[in-house]
């Protein structure tokens, strides 16, 4: 307890006001939380690294506290609470507070770490004020060196740094991933390294209770990257595909934006359990809450937005229910849209209108399956004397300094002087300097160097006498050019075949498909590329340039082939007859034909088609602008 002595007088009356003469830890607590906020709302740049908003705080702690009803009504239940970015300690206190208001016989049991040693302070300060264990208080970063790594928690709170990259601990993360897997905390995947939130989200899960000991919960306030970033196999699709299709994922929740003191990006919360209510296994709910906000007064750094009690409010009402809500009309003033600037980049369409909408899907509906759609190479070939002379400059990146230098200085080389420029070695320095300063040292050597040119005219010579056995002809089937070359008898390795081959040929759309293979046994499958061509069965070679990749819905109580061939027949052959899906791209995990991934495309599924206005309203706008400088212009000239 702690003895409170000073008296203060009323401003408006005068009368004394007499304080309590004691509080306990938790109520000093609150009051040290309170200057701690208003310490931090003073620096509106720094706010952002030492505090977070009371409203998200509020509104995350709910989330994640009101579907355990034994913590919030039971007598002396012990639970624990977590945050692996505690900051100042906001989320825990907020935790503590929440849990207090609703049982103040519950015991809440704090634990954190935090990197920034001012905020460790304070948080740990914070703690000790309240009555906690502030040995449960750790320092240090919680991605590389966890110092909590044995002990597991009923409720998680966080909201790690948007977007900082995980470069200077690269080589820790790598190792926990490659070496321990699924038995560390990075098993499903590890997303790009200018990111670094989803290694947050899989340190809480990896932190959870296990379910039959009571289950955990998770909220956590991430940004927008986090929902899409990365294609089908990635790493950020593994993690978005590990949590969906383990069922942890209950709810996410768009906040407006300009809700932080330090960034006005979109955010939303996150809220996981492994241990989900009856009604809500398998699906997941999406709360579109931006426009649930009133306009600060005054901004705080970049907060200039905050979520009242009523918003709160209707966001849990609507995820306690688990309810699906159709663009609800908020009794809110319409939002005006700048003129300049980027526009919020999850606002509804609405023209203004302010609405709330809440949707429910199954996780499965989040999951593609990527399949590969390959067409034919086409080619021509003619061994033309423009075309093989081409062969006398090695390939990029050096073909356009070797015309040059050829240009400049080749003209009149004899056979014992070829390629030899020793003698303008230092001009042509200064010359690659400053006009190819791309060329690195090794390349320029290259250049220099006489056995670079010979080679290249040893290739040139046997290409022209290729000319002279296969002729000038221009040919558009290609599947006999290296029985022409074989049996010009001019003998080629590897590498002058390759530079002659792409020196007298082309990509021809009106060519012949050129064949890779000829398979001797087995049945036509024009699907997978097994086609049947004058009774023999032909594979063609793929054309990387045509190349695509087709996103087909996932359909788990169907066969993978089943659904694939027949958005394939449906969506690509009616547009490109001669493609086939390559069955060779398998997916990891299940091996089935296509890589799969997942996505949460929030701002997709709450879209509001807004139609364009009448033609003829823009037109009457435009007359009425067109008069308006007309007559600005006469009053010039007057």
């Amino acid at each position: 307890m702690t003895t409170i002595c000073c008296i203060k007088s009323c401003r408006r009356s005068g009368q004394p006001i007499y304080p309590p003469q004691a509080i306990s830890n938790y109520e000093m607590g609150l009051v040290f939380e309170e200057l701690i906020r208003r310490f931090a709302e003073s620096s509106n740049e720094t706010a952002g690294e030492h505090f977070i908003p009371r409203d998200i705080v509020r509104l995350t702690t709910a989330l994640v506290f009101m579907e355990d009803d034994e913590a919030l009504q039971k007598p002396g239940i012990i639970r624990t609470i977590y945050d692996p970015t505690a900051g100042t300690g906001g989320f825990l206190s907020s935790g503590m507070e929440y849990v207090t208001e609703m049982n103040p016989q519950a015991v809440m049991r704090a634990y954190g770490q935090e990197l920034n040693p001012e905020s460790y302070a304070i948080c740990k300060a914070d703690m000790l004020i309240k009555g906690q264990e502030i040995n449960n208080i750790k320092f240090g970063n919680t991605l590389s060196g966890d110092q909590l790594y044995a002990d597991k928690f009923d409720y998680m709170l966080s909201n790690p740094p948007f977007g900082v990259d995980w470069k200077k601990i690269e080589k820790e993360i790598r190792d926990e991933h490659h070496l321990k897997g699924f038995d560390g905390r990075f098993g499903p995947g590890l997303p790009r390294v200018s990111d670094g939130s989803l290694l947050f989200l899989m340190h809480l899960i990896s932190k959870m209770r296990d379910a039959s000991d009571g289950g955990g919960r998770i909220g956590i306030i991430l940004n927008g990257s986090p929902l899409f970033t990365g294609g089908a196999g990635s790493g950020e699709s593994e993690i978005r595909r590990y949590i969906l299709e383990a069922d942890l994922l209950e709810a996410i929740v768009a906040l407006p934006t300009d809700m932080f003191y330090n960034t006005g990006i979109a955010t939303y919360v996150w809220v996981l359990s492994n241990k989900k209510a009856a009604h809500r296994k398998g699906k997941v709910q999406l709360i579109n809450g931006v426009n649930l906000f009133a306009k600060m007064r005054k901004s705080l750094g970049s907060k200039r937005k905050e979520m009242g009690a009523a918003d709160i409010a209707l966001i849990t009402r609507t995820y306690g229910a688990f309810e699906v809500v159709d663009n609800l009309e908020l009794d809110k003033p319409a939002e005006v849209k700048r003129n300049r600037g980027r526009q919020s980049e999850n606002g509804n369409g609405n023209g203004g209108l302010r609405t709330f909408s809440s949707k429910i899907f199954k996780s499965h509906e989040f999951g593609y399956r990527r399949i590969t759609i390959e067409r034919p190479l086409r080619m021509s070939y003619q061994f033309s004397d423009e075309r093989i002379e081409e062969l006398r400059f090695a390939p990029k990146p050096l073909g356009a300094p070797m015309k040059w230098l050829y240009d400049e200085y080749g003209q009149g080389w004899t056979d014992e002087e070829y390629g030899d420029l020793k003698a303008w070695g230092k001009d042509i320095r200064i010359h690659i300097k400053k006009e190819l300063s791309a060329l690195k040292e090794k390349q320029i050597k290259d250049l220099l160097n006489r056995k670079t040119w010979l080679q290249q005219k040893a290739i040139l010579e046997k290409a022209r006498r290729l000319q002279q056995k296969i002729g000038t002809e221009y040919h558009d089937d290609m599947n006999g050019y290296d029985a022409a070359v074989k049996a010009a008898g001019v003998k080629l390795d590897a590498r002058e075949k390759k530079q002659i081959t792409a020196a007298v040929s082309w990509k021809n759309s009106d060519a012949e498909k050129m064949i890779k293979k000829v398979h001797k046994k087995g049945s036509a499958n024009p699907i997978y590329g097994i086609f049947n061509v004058d009774g023999k069965l032909v594979e063609y070679q793929t054309d990387g340039d045509l190349r695509d990749h087709e996103n087909v819905p996932l359909a788990p109580s169907r066969p993978v082939n089943e659904v694939n061939e027949e958005y394939f027949a449906r969506e690509v052959l009616p547009h490109v007859p001669e493609a086939w899906i390559d069955g060779g791209k398998k997916d990891g995990q299940d091996g089935e034909i296509g890589i799969v991934g997942y996505e949460i495309p929030f701002n997709r599924h709450f879209y509001v088609y807004q139609p364009p206005r009448d033609l003829a309203e823009i037109d009457a706008d435009l007359a009425e602008v067109s008069a308006d400088i007309m007559q600005l212009l006469q009053e010039v000239h007057s």
